[in-house]
């Protein structure tokens, strides 16, 4: 679970990252406000916003357990816990 969290944080963040290092390769300040205009953020959030439900109908479609799989749920094999899982 965290690692998705992360990941779609990242997707999120990743136009943002993206901006930043094209105003550094343009030589001007990332850190300069005037360089982040209210017009831009609210652009970026979007794209952000678009990546994380891309990201999020990617790993809905391509992750996780087949749907023909069967649950195995945990038990205890030689004084061991085996954890479940879908065979």
């Amino acid at each position: 679970m965290a690692r998705t969290v992360l990941i779609e944080t990242l997707l999120f963040l990743a136009p943002f990252a993206i901006y930043a290092l094209v105003l550094f390769a343009t030589r001007r300040d990332a850190r300069d406000s005037e360089h982040w205009p209210a017009r831009m953020l609210a652009s970026l959030a979007i794209a952000g916003c678009l990546l994380v439900i891309a990201g999020l109908i990617w790993f809905a479609h391509f992750g996780g357990a087949p749907p023909t799989g069967t649950y195995v749920p945990a038990h205890i094999e030689d004084g061991r816990l085996v954890p479940g899982r879908i065979k």
